[in-house]
């Protein structure tokens, strides 16, 4: 699609995993078991799994629009894409078409403190229930690119070094990250907020107010990260994978692939990487990586997970 999100996603970052075309393998079928992960992408495509990553499935969206981020919260999935593009489901299987509260890209949603949070271009946007949207001021013209919530602060990541926290979701306070590189993931643990970013950027926060920046040993853009079973985990262009026990020193993993990798997530004791022309990664332990068949070519930039 290379239109907006391109100059706002990707780069800085250099990943390319919004271009494939559709194959003859994506026909959408229906499954009526309760997925463990949730995966989105290019042209609506919507794919779970219910056997822990191992087996996925082609779900039918209702769009054809590219979708950028998913999360769960509230028994609820959300998903966010192009041209302000919502859509909600109880179950992973069927899902609604939510009313746009913009016409800009949308490309990430959180869920924390009994709050939906979505980010796009320089909009913020919060619901309690996925349905029902509330714009809010950010505070700044820059990007706004990823959003995560832990330690019962929500933090934001954007162009040109923006970081903004929120307790709730409404009001927002711009922070200094100490950098001027494109901010594109972040995530919660081991009391550590961590953001990764171009030109492997890596910061560090205990309390996302004061950053600190990390040598992660990797000159590729860094998309995404996530915290699970003891280690952080962060992904990003020509395949790399980095992990990292506590934030600061980062270890360089065999991820098998040259693909540029979008997003990250933990759940269910597994690991979920998902990437271009179709590439899912899993792994139990963030070192050891085993590539799954998707059912389709397509560009995946977002997956989220129920423990």
């Amino acid at each position: 699609m290379k239109q907006i999100l391109h100059i706002i996603l990707i780069s800085f970052i250099s990943l390319s995993i919004i271009s494939c075309s559709r194959s003859s393998s994506d026909t959408p079928t229906t499954t009526t078991s309760s997925p463990s992960h949730v995966v989105v992408g290019s042209k609506g495509t919507i794919l779970t799994s219910s056997d822990n990553g191992t087996t996925w499935t082609s779900m039918t969206s209702g769009t054809t629009e590219n979708l950028y981020g998913v999360t769960y919260g509230n028994s609820t999935f959300v998903t966010v894409g192009y041209l302000g593009t919502i859509l909600t489901s109880s179950d992973g299987t069927t899902w609604t078409s939510r009313s746009n509260v913009t016409m800009v890209p949308l490309t990430e949603v959180t869920y924390g403190n009994s709050t939906f949070v979505i980010v796009g271009y320089i909009n913020i946007f919060t619901s309690p229930d996925g349905t029902t949207w509330t714009s809010r001021t950010p505070g700044t013209t820059n990007y706004l690119n990823r959003v995560t919530y832990g330690n019962s602060t929500f933090v934001i990541s954007g162009s040109s070094g923006t970081i903004l926290t929120s307790s709730d979701g409404t009001t927002w306070d711009n922070r200094t990250s100490g950098t001027t590189e494109y901010l594109s993931g972040g995530t919660y643990g081991n009391s550590t907020f961590v953001i990764s970013g171009s030109s492997g950027t890596i910061l560090t926060s205990s309390d996302g107010t004061s950053w600190d920046n990390r040598t992660s040993g990797t000159t590729e853009g860094l998309s995404d990260m996530t915290y699970g079973n003891n280690i952080f985990v962060s992904v990003g262009s020509s395949g790399t994978i980095l992990t990292s026990p506590d934030g600061t020193t980062w270890t360089s993993r065999t991820s098998g692939t040259t693909e540029g990798l979008s997003d990250v997530t933990y759940g269910n004791g597994l690991f979920v990487v998902v990437g271009g022309t179709g590439t899912i990664l899993t792994s139990p332990d963030g070192t050891t990586w085993t590539s799954r068949t998707s059912g389709t070519s397509l560009s995946l930039s977002g997956v989220t997970s129920i423990e």
